[in-house]
């Protein structure tokens, strides 16, 4: 193939790309995130069944920076250039169907959430691809399968929750490697089999909740070794056999052991030197022998003994427990007396109540006062002592639950309802009377919490809950709380904003923290109240207006930095593509001497004018090192001053770059038709003293920033268009063929080729010796841009990535950085200087050729 039509192809393959920047602008805002990534969540898509249409926008423009209802993205751009989903938030949201294995395609998602729908199917195990996730909420579904081994390698893992599902299948000895895995929540499932011992290895675990499986063996006792486990519960699972290892008597940081209906057998250990140990539930078990007599920590709120065959007497030392709410021994076989010691040693706040349920044991008579304060039930239905007269009052039945429900009510001020429309309410919290405004709904869930009664808890919660969310205690409403099966806490929250003259609603930036603060598990955790579920977040009408759909949140002035910078780096690539092509046919060139006779062949274009080597010297100060700007393999760039005052850019050819007369003139022919408002103008040429030098308007500094976005709102172009016609240039350099009928010819038989394996047989011999894998790849996204179906090409920002990654693969050796002239906003030289061989996707090098109609460096850090 000639010289002068490598010119020309590599001509026309720079001012394609230089012409489909309004293209790249289209595609950097509508294809920011990475393509991969929204393949996958078009996928994700298609497996739910979206019957309320949530997901409704998922079809329309780009993930991250049009706001799809659930997907979160990161506010910048990472090394690779592109924008990536941090975090999936599909809650409450009436989805059904499967999860997609795409989800693994999701690479540097963090949360994954997609709590109380109806997803069906098991848990795909290529979610065990994302390495980046910290919180997988699966909880409140009906999935079913097994838990993937996958799960437990990834290094990141803070919080599994799939509960409330029906999983089964036993636990995967792989949970072992979960070094940072705090949250274990796996309650109420099918889980089968033993406990992995190996489990007792995890440095970071705090809850371990597996309560509502069939669980069964024994007991781990190794799980005395666990250095930071606060919540230990299993109840109902069936643990035939075991017993309580007396080795858990040394879980120094045990909160709270709840062990209720799991078949174990033989005697309570001595729980006394568990110092903050706060709840005790080891009921409805074949537990035996006697109470340990030894005093239990003072923050004990809840021991409950009962349905066991436990004998002996009720211990003294539970006379000095103040915080005591809950002492249970029902139906048991305690004999001896009760000691009124239990409540008459206590002092009793008025929100304080103390159940003691002793029903159905031998206890013989109550020693002491029988003066029972209001705070204090006692049932002792059952007992021989019931036969006595004056212990009658305390023997009657009780009901098994009592009211669970209650609604509290903060204010007794009244305030005219016609003054606070709907959804607006009047904040009851408020020192403000009759503040009204309008309030975030909060559905709240306290899993496991260590306390029997929440009444007295209940300004310590507020305090808790508004200290955690950085909001005044006086911004929340609890608006009705339920004790549920577990025991769980069940509340509905309102959670108002401040008093403000001129505003009675939060700002969006104030809701989305909120929101975020709750759905991140960003909340410390608590001793007392321990962990906790997002149930609802629901948003009335105007705060829906305010926030739209939970997106990005990506900011306008992060937005036009992404988008500055894909152009750039887009851009970039037109003379990276040029140096990549050309130094493929510069290898097998014969180096030209520098020094010829003066140009025999004379040209007349209009508009370019031909120079003198002295006019040039003149202009640059005999080629001063201080007009310098700029430096390639090429040669250089000076500024020079023309003897009518024009300001120009001279690029200068050094040897080696030096092309046959006839080849020059033609690209000067060619570059003199160009006309374009973000291309330089060629103004001349010189061609004398064997050196060959292009002369150009120099264009004075100005911010790329501030008139990009004006250009490319006006030039519009088909992206899909481009990509073929772009195609068909990375086709012709690649063979040396020349288009026949639009290049069908060449795009049918470097397909055969292709396909039958002989690719290597159609590349032009001129490209040299390169990685057969980049010429492949080449290949590949060449044909791929030739498609006859317009949407089965890639876009124009796909293209640009792709020959990122090809350029990335290249040999050491072919890379050098570059160092950008900021000419005018619209109208870019470059220059390429070899002082680094850092890799970089944003930079070029080694411009030859019509370099200086290329491309420019981003003016942000690319990250």
């Amino acid at each position: 193939m000639g010289n002068s039509f490598l010119r020309i192809s590599m001509f026309r393959l720079t001012l394609i790309l230089g012409l489909c920047w309004s293209s790249l602008l289209e595609g950097a805002l509508a294809q920011i995130t990475r393509p991969s990534e929204v393949t996958a969540l078009q996928a994700i898509k298609r497996s739910f069944h979206d019957t309320s249409e949530n997901l409704h926008n998922w079809n329309h423009g780009d993930p991250c920076t049009s706001n799809w209802t659930g997907v979160l993205c990161f506010n910048m751009t990472m090394i690779d250039g592109y924008l990536h989903v941090q975090e999936l938030r599909l809650l409450n949201m009436n989805l059904s169907g499967t999860l997609s294995p795409e989800l693994g395609q999701l690479s540097y998602m963090q949360i994954l959430n997609v709590m109380w729908n109806n997803i069906t199917g098991s848990i795909p195990k290529e979610i065990g691809n994302i390495t980046s996730l910290e919180l997988l909420l699966l909880n409140g579904n009906q999935l079913t399968g097994s838990l993937p081994d996958e799960i437990g390698y990834l290094p990141n893992l803070d919080r599994i929750q799939v509960d409330q599902n029906q999983i089964s299948g036993s636990i995967p000895s792989s949970f072992a490697n979960l070094n940072k895995t705090k949250h274990f929540h796996m309650n109420n499932n099918s889980i089968s089999g033993q406990i992995p011992p190996e489990l007792s290895k995890l440095p970071s675990l705090v809850h371990f909740l597996l309560d509502n499986n069939n669980l069964s063996g024994y007991l781990p006792p190794e799980f005395s070794e666990l250095p930071n486990l606060l919540i230990l519960q299993l109840d109902n699972n069936n643990f035939e056999g075991s017993t309580i290892p007396a080795t858990y008597s040394n879980m120094t940081k045990l909160l709270k052991m709840s062990l209720r209906n799991c078949s174990l057998q033989g005697q309570i250990p001595d729980l006394s030197g568990i110092p903050k140990l706060a709840y005790i539930d080891l009921s409805l078990n074949q537990l035996n022998g006697s109470v340990p007599q030894s005093k239990l920590s003072e923050d004990i709120t809840t021991i409950d003994l009962s349905y066991n065959d436990l004998t002996g007497t009720i211990p003294v030392s539970f006379s000095d427990l103040p915080h005591l709410q809950k002492l249970s021994f029902a139906n048991n076989s305690l004999s001896g007396s009760v000691p009124s010691a239990i409540w008459t040693n206590r002092t009793f706040n008025e929100t304080d109540r103390f159940i003691v349920d002793l029903e159905n044991n031998m206890l013989s008579n109550i020693s002491g006062s029988l003066n029972i304060p209001p705070n204090v039930t006692i049932w002792l239905h059952g007992n021989p002592m019931c036969s006595n007269a004056n212990l009658v009052q305390f023997c009657r039945s009780q009901d098994e639950y009592g009211n669970n429900s209650q609604i509290l009510t903060n204010s007794s001020i009244i305030c005219y309802s016609q003054s606070c429309p709907p959804p607006y309410e009047y904040a009851s919290t408020s020192p403000i009377p009759c503040f009204c405004a309008l309030p975030l709904l909060v559905g709240y869930r306290l899993k496991s919490p260590g306390f029997s009664d929440f009444i007295p808890y209940e300004h310590a919660f507020e305090e808790y809950l508004t200290s955690g969310l950085d909001l005044d205690v006086d911004q929340l409403e609890i608006d009705s709380f339920e004790w549920q099966k577990g025991p769980r806490l069940k509340m509905y929250l309102k959670l108002f904003p401040e008093y403000n003259n001129d505003s009675h609603v939060f700002n969006r930036s104030e809701v989305r923290r909120i929101m975020n603060m709750f759905t991140g598990w960003k909340i410390p955790d608590s001793d007392v109240f321990g962990p906790y579920e997002l149930l609802s977040f629901t948003l009335l009408p105007p705060y829906l207006d305010a926030i739209s759909t939970p997106g990005s949140g990506i900011s306008k002035g992060a937005l036009a930095g992404i988008v500055v910078g894909a152009i750039g780096g887009a851009i970039t690539l037109s003379a990276l593509v040029s140096i990549i092509i050309f130094k493929m046919h510069l290898r097998n060139r014969h180096e030209t001497s520098k020094r010829r006779h003066s140009s025999k062949i004379s040209i007349k274009i209009d508009g370019v004018k031909g120079f003198t080597y002295r006019e040039m010297a003149l202009a640059t100060n005999n080629f001063s090192s201080s007009t310098q700007v700029g430096q390639g393999g090429y040669g250089k760039v000076y500024k020079g001053i023309l003897a009518d005052g024009t300001i120009v850019a001279i690029k200068r050819a050094q040897e080696g770059s030096l092309q046959g007369e006839k080849e020059f003139f033609t690209e000067i022919e060619l570059l003199s038709r160009v006309h374009h408002r973000n291309l330089v103008s060629l103004i001349g040429y010189c061609d004398e003293e064997g050196e060959q030098m292009l002369i150009y308007e120099f264009m004075s500094n100005g911010t790329i920033r501030d008139h990009l976005s004006e250009y490319f709102l006006t030039h519009k172009l088909t992206d899909k268009s481009d990509v073929y016609s772009l195609g068909v240039v990375f086709l012709e350099l690649l063979t040396g063929m020349q288009p026949i009928s639009h290049g069908k010819n060449i795009v049918r038989e470097v397909n055969i080729a292709y396909q039958s394996g002989m690719i290597f047989s159609v590349i032009d011999g001129h490209m040299g010796s390169y990685p057969s894998e980049c010429l492949e790849k080449f290949v590949s996204l060449a044909l791929r841009s030739c498609k006859d179906e317009t949407d089965a090409r890639p876009s124009m920002a796909e293209v640009v990535r792709e020959l990122e990654n090809i350029w990335l693969m290249m040999p050491q050796g072919d890379m050098k950085t570059t160092e950008s002239i900021i000419t005018d906003p619209g109208k870019v030289m470059l220059a390429a200087s070899s002082s680094s061989a850092t890799k970089n996707p944003f930079v070029s090098a080694d411009v030859s050729g019509s370099d200086l109609i290329s491309g420019v460096i981003p003016t942000i850090t690319p990250r």
